[in-house]
């Protein structure tokens, strides 16, 4: 999860992310190569690395999708563990589908977002494939989880979104941010702002400021979506004249706040699509709370 205090962050530089991921797996290990790397060489120099990547929720399966086809490409081995915490069918496995992610090697199939549950498990898998790198995403407790295994396997941790703060200690992602930037060995920020951060705050990794993932896959995934999706015709809207709103931090939906919020987007003019985190929909639905003529509450969607 991005912090709110973050979004101005689509300034940042749009993709170096294939050169400069592959470059900032290399140089972290021998600082002496050079700084640019043509598509050629990084993939004959990177094609022994073995990379385990850590995935759990929805938006790491999104944001997992450029890194994982650029290794692909680059013909490094990615080894994917999915931690199962987000384990239903509508927040997970149709990712995979429409995103060309490969099937997770492992699927731990725990369905809890404990990370101490998660740990050991992900902690046998560093043990069986000794990767190179274990690579983690965002904020999460997946990410966490991925974290402390890697450390206490001994393994070399990347971090992709690292530096990003919101500055708001009650998050429990917030926690999870500088716990895992703290201990990664390599650092990727998504600007010049998160770089800064980290300096701020002392982190001992290499960082590389490498742009947005959430760019990449916007530029890999929207000509694809606006050629194929039927969304705005199965739902018969009109391009431009739609909100669509998500809900699904735990303070908001709590049903008073939840109640009030969907009170709010009733005053909107145009019509509200509310694809709803099952979270939200159980609250809803719980709590009988009235839902505004013209706010439609769907089921979660996929990316594309």
């Amino acid at each position: 999860m991005r912090p709110h205090t973050q979004a101005a962050r689509t300034t940042a530089p749009k993709s170096s992310w294939l050169g400069a991921s592959r470059a900032g797996l290399r140089r972290a290990k021998s600082a002496a190569l050079p700084t640019e790397l043509t598509a050629r060489f990084a993939a004959r120099s990177v094609a022994a690395v073995k990379v385990l990547s850590v995935v759990g929720n929805r938006p790491q399966f999104i944001k997992s999708a450029p890194l994982s086809l650029a290794l692909r490409e680059a013909g490094i081995d990615e080894v994917v563990l999915h931690t199962g915490q987000h384990y239903d069918p509508e927040l997970s496995q149709v990712f995979f589908d429409e995103l060309d992610l490969a099937e997770p090697d492992y699927r731990l199939g725990l369905q809890t977002a404990d990370p101490e549950a998660m740990r050991p498990r992900i902690e046998e898998v560093i043990e069986a494939k000794r990767p190179d790198w274990v690579l983690v995403y965002g904020d999460t407790n997946s990410t966490l989880a991925g974290a402390r295994a890697a450390n206490a396997a001994g393994a070399s941790l990347a971090h992709v979104e690292a530096g990003l703060r919101s500055g708001d200690l009650s998050m429990p992602e917030e926690h999870n941010r500088i716990e895992v930037d703290r201990t990664a060995a390599l650092l990727f920020a998504p600007d010049e702002r998160s770089r800064e951060t980290l300096a701020a705050e002392g982190v001992t990794g290499r960082v590389e400021v490498v742009g947005d993932v959430m760019a990449d896959v916007n530029i890999r995934f929207v000509p694809i979506a606006r050629e194929h999706s039927q969304v705005l015709d199965d739902l018969g809207l009109e391009w431009g004249r739609y909100v669509v709103a998500t809900v699904h931090r735990e303070a908001n939906v709590q049903p008073a706040r939840l109640a009030r919020i969907l009170e709010g987007l009733g005053f909107s003019a145009d019509p509200v699509i509310l694809p709803a985190h099952p979270r939200t929909r159980a609250t809803i639905d719980r709590e009988a709370l009235i839902v505004p003529q013209g706010v439609r509450v769907l089921g979660p969607l996929g990316y594309v």
